[in-house]
């Protein structure tokens, strides 16, 4: 499992996350992320806001109820026997 960090704009604070997932829907590139890479984790789905030439990847975390729940159910599928939002 990858591991990445992230860095949050608004506080400088870095935090790392295994990737779990990855997917592209409609252009967008989407990737489900935990803080834990065993048992039951708190995951992120994260939307991947920089341009397709950037050189770092910039991504935020999806929000919109309706765009969480379409891409959730499209990570579901992706991992069998995963459920995302419970």
């Amino acid at each position: 499992m990858e591991k990445i960090e992230f860095t949050f704009a608004d506080t400088k604070e870095a935090v790392e996350f295994y990737v779990l997932e990855q997917t592209k829907i409609n252009g967008s590139t989407y990737i489900l992320v935990t803080d834990s890479e065993e048992g039951d984790a708190e995951c992120l789905i994260m939307k991947e806001v920089s341009g397709g030439d950037a050189e770092e990847s910039i991504y935020e975390i999806v929000e919109n109820d309706m765009e969480l729940k379409a891409v959730s159910g499209v990570f579901e599928e992706l991992l069998e026997n995963t459920d995302i939002i419970g």
